[in-house]
């Protein structure tokens, strides 16, 4: 006989959170409106902030009092909302702002709908309600909901280059080609932190033609340009590093091999490849990697790995995995290419000096199989 269930009203309440949808959509929504933009110089009557943002009044009250209810926003007075702390990061010029973080898009939404799909079966979610196609390819076609991906993504970028730059040391490297840039956020970024470093940038043709409005804004453009490919083309040659930040963790192992493969065809046998990702550890901890392995699952198919199938998949391409930092958004991995014997790749013996000097220009990279 099974044991009698445990009375644990907060156990019901905390899962009933949880599992709701409804705060994460209207959290969402309340992002496309830029509803925390106009709360910036204080609280207004719901019929003024209704107006500014293009909302029905009664109804942009429901929602914002079902954010209140949880801390975001706050009701000062009856129909008038002001900003909380947990609002704040919702504004487009908070130096975090996350307000492009949480878009509203049918085809993952209707994706998430069907996750049931990729826990019975290990297929994606998405490739099963779009017709097999792969989430990066399925982009390339519908541009507006390709740069709010692209957004989407980079919009975590101040956070990780604030988190990850104390332990990336690129003083001594001159060239680093990002592989899979995106806007080039991040990359602009560590041009910023680096006055002598120079960058190459590759990502698909649609995607890293953003970048160049990106950089200017930085003022690193000078310093930085870009290249439209695919990354499982050839990369850009010669470079002291190669960057591949949260790249890795779309694809299934083959496909990953295979862009570390083209990597390692570049790299010169003192060049390092440094990776951003989350690594995947055992046990009980409140993860974000944990989270995002299933979204890979869902849309992708690629995972979230371990140190030691990271060690492997890096193995395979040539490369010898010398650490791993973590961080608090997530983890810095340095390989450099083992040495080559006999035409053989061999165990590496140790990391190589960085050296100057410009990549070349094969074809460049991107995110397409």
């Amino acid at each position: 006989m099974s044991a009698t269930p445990r009375i644990d009203l907060a156990s019901v309440t905390r899962l009933t959170e949880l599992a709701d949808y409804i705060v994460p959509f209207t959290i969402r929504v309340m992002c496309d409106l830029a509803v925390a933009d106009h709360l910036v110089d204080g609280p207004l009557p719901v019929d003024v902030l209704a107006r500014r943002v293009g909302a029905h009044p009664g109804a942009l009250t429901r929602g914002l009092r079902a954010l209140a209810g949880r801390g975001i926003f706050t009701e000062v007075e009856p129909e008038v909302f002001g900003l909380t702390p947990l609002a704040e990061p919702l504004r487009s010029d908070h130096p975090f702002s996350v307000r492009e973080c949480f878009p509203l898009m049918p085809p993952d939404i209707y994706s998430w709908a069907r996750l049931t799909h990729s826990l019975r079966t290990g297929e994606t979610a998405f490739g099963h309600v779009h017709g097999g196609a792969h989430y990066y390819d399925h982009f390339a076609k519908h541009p507006y909901e390709c740069v709010r991906f692209e957004k989407s993504a980079e919009s975590v970028n101040p956070f990780v280059l604030r988190t990850v730059l104390p332990v990336l040391d690129l003083a001594a490297a001159r060239t680093l080609v990002d592989v899979g840039a995106g806007h080039g956020t991040f990359v602009a970024g560590l041009l910023a932190r680096h006055p002598r470093l120079r960058a190459t940038l590759v990502d698909l043709p649609h995607v890293v033609a953003e970048a160049p409005a990106v950089l200017e804004r930085a003022g690193v453009a000078d310093r930085c340009e870009t290249r439209g490919g695919s990354f499982f083309d050839p990369l850009p040659a010669g470079a002291d590093v190669y960057l591949l930040k949260t790249i890795i963790h779309d694809w299934p192992d083959d496909k990953a091999a295979r862009i570390l493969r083209n990597v390692r065809a570049a790299a010169r046998p003192d060049s390092r490849v440094v990776i951003i990702e989350s690594v995947s550890r055992f046990g009980n901890h409140d993860d974000t990697g944990k989270v995002m392995d299933v979204k890979a699952l869902a849309l992708f198919g690629g995972r979230t790995r371990t140190e030691d199938e990271f060690r492997g998949l890096l193995g395979e391409a040539g490369f010898q995995l010398l650490r791993v930092t973590p961080t608090s958004s997530m983890s810095v991995l340095e390989a450099v290419p083992a040495p080559v014997t006999d035409g053989h790749v061999g165990a590496a013996t140790g990391g190589g000096r960085p050296a100057a000097g410009v990549p070349a220009a094969p074809t460049p990279a991107g995110r397409t199989a």
